[in-house]
């Protein structure tokens, strides 16, 4: 076992690499499917620790620490993808400290700084497996924004024992120096919006000759928004976000076609696919109304389910983070609308995801994820190292023993 002190001192020891981890990737600024650079980086980092590793995909990577002595399986996840959002030079205070060698690309929602303490936390744990039992699995998840990684990365997973897992995103909602690690739902369920409405095209001057899938586009968006409140259970949160209503380009051409995108989120599932019923039903009726007819496409469907931190697992971390980290750095945020992948591993195992603070208007971090201005306070990496090596700790001393898994 690690004691508090030597928990402490190992996220400090490793600030400087942690770092710099972080801005190596942060340079590299992958697309999901194509982060080979970042894949050949952590490949070499797990080398260096002397923890074996097999690939999972192209570029996705499961590392694994075997202390040779039984005791639980847990995992350890961190996404490596960056975004197609083209890098403002300047944060929100001013110059930044790093930047993306890549001009349309770039880590504007912080999962180099996620691959930065996993990287860490595998250091250190591997040069103190002597101290420990159990085994740990290091996993770094390819493709989180495109949904491409999570599932090679479970199946590679099922061939193992895993007690739990644990993952760490950092939110530009909670200030630097705050890490939550509630219970319940913590990141919502998604669900696409993809519509094409079919009607009849023709010339502007005789809508009475066509069916206009325009008009019939909008329709269906103002009576979705009245079946939504009769129809969505009172208590129950379903966001609806139209992105784009997309039809003809010429004023007096009435196109065949309109299409409608977007995304819905929520925190039950239940709720989420009730919407999904009521949207997909309104529409159908709506064009049916409108001479029109509807088709979906694949992602008209729920696409993942919210982000749920099982309550003894979070109960877990919150003790073994109040150990080691300052007093008062454990607090509460709301839950975040964004959607995660992890998702996918909350169905499989218990799981907690701690959400880190960066909000630090000197340092100019704050500014919302997929924004152009992003940037991660760098002076809150020993406190998520930290903080994982403490739950890592707690889970491979038989912390959650006791726990009955739903």
């Amino acid at each position: 076992m690690l004691t508090t002190d030597r928990i402490r001192a190992l996220a400090a020891d490793l600030t400087d690499y942690t770092v710099q981890c972080r801005r190596t990737v942060h340079a590299f600024a992958e697309l999901g499917g194509e982060e080979h650079q970042t894949a050949a980086f952590i490949r070499a980092q797990l080398d260096a620790a002397g923890l074996p590793w097999q690939p999972v995909g192209q570029t996705g990577t499961l590392a694994i620490l075997d202390t040779g002595r039984p005791g639980p399986g847990l995992a350890l996840r961190a996404d490596i993808d960056a975004l197609p959002v083209p890098q403002h030079p300047e944060n929100l205070a001013g110059t930044r400290v790093c930047r993306s060698s890549n001009p349309a690309n770039s880590h504007a929602c912080g999962h180099d700084a996620h691959t930065a303490m996993l990287l860490a936390a595998a250091k250190a744990l591997a040069a103190e497996r002597d101290s420990l039992c159990g085994r740990v699995y290091f996993c770094f998840e390819a493709g989180e924004e495109n949904g491409i990684g999570a599932r090679p990365m479970l199946a590679a997973l099922a061939e193992y024992s895993i007690d739990a897992c644990w993952a760490i995103h950092v939110y530009a909602g909670l200030e630097s120096g705050k890490i939550c690690l509630a219970d319940g739902p913590r990141m919502a369920g998604a669900a696409g919006v993809d519509i094409t409405v079919k009607g009849k095209g023709g010339h502007g001057s005789r809508p009475d000759l066509s069916a206009n899938p325009v008009f019939c586009a909008a329709a269906i968006l103002t009576n979705t928004a009245t079946a939504w409140v009769n129809q969505i259970p009172a208590g129950q949160t379903v966001t609806l976000g139209v992105t784009s209503i997309q039809g003809g380009q010429t004023v007096n051409v009435i196109p065949e076609t309109t299409h409608i995108i977007g995304s819905l989120r929520f925190f039950e599932q239940s709720a989420g696919e009730k919407g999904v019923e009521v949207f997909k039903t309104v529409a159908q009726h709506t064009a049916a109304m409108n001479g029109c007819t509807v088709e979906f496409g694949p992602r008209f469907n729920v696409v993942c389910g919210p982000v749920q931190n099982h309550p003894a697992c979070a109960a877990l971390a919150r003790q073994a983070a109040a150990a080691v980290l300052p007093a008062g750095a454990i607090a509460p945020c709301e839950p975040w609308y964004a959607s995660e992948s992890y998702s996918r591993y909350c169905r499989v195992y218990p799981c907690v995801m701690a959400h880190l603070g960066i909000v630090n208007p000197e340092y100019g971090s704050g500014a919302g994820h997929h924004n152009e201005q992003f940037d991660v306070d760098e002076g809150v990496l020993p406190l998520g190292v930290a903080a994982t090596l403490a739950y890592a700790n707690a889970v491979l001393q038989g912390g959650l023993a006791h726990l009955v898994q739903d």
